[in-house]
């Protein structure tokens, strides 16, 4: 149903340092840059980030959850969201509350979202 999300953000170089790491494993990078706002995706763009507008009004969790195509993708995520300084929300892991081959992990963006890898291939 979704074609498109986009979050804002209070710091974008920082903001996009850290998309430019943790998507890139995932088959991800930028596809446009246009006034101000970054658009990634595996061809067309996806998921954008923008620069926060006015004065910043704190919202409740937001969650995004990143499809990958295996296993090697959320660790390489993981790892990318590591070396960036993510604090950790849940290390690469299997979620059986999920499905028995739900495999992700969690971490925080710079603004403090929650940001997910996935994949729901069998090990």
């Amino acid at each position: 149903m979704l074609d498109h999300v986009e979050i804002q953000v209070a710091d974008p170089e920082k903001s996009a340092a850290f998309y430019d790491a943790v998507l890139a494993p995932l088959g991800a990078g930028r596809r446009i840059e246009h006034q101000q706002r970054i658009g990634y995706g595996p061809g067309r763009p996806e998921f954008w980030i923008s620069p926060v507008v006015g004065p910043a009004s704190p919202s409740r969790e937001t969650h995004l959850g990143f499809a990958t195509p295996g296993r090697d993708a959320v660790d390489a995520f993981y790892a990318a969201a590591v070396a960036q300084g993510a604090p950790v929300l849940h290390q690469p892991k299997v979620w059986p509350q999920y499905h028995d081959s739900y495999y992700g992990a969690f971490v925080r963006d710079p603004d403090g979202n929650n940001v997910e890898a996935f994949c729901e291939n069998p090990a």
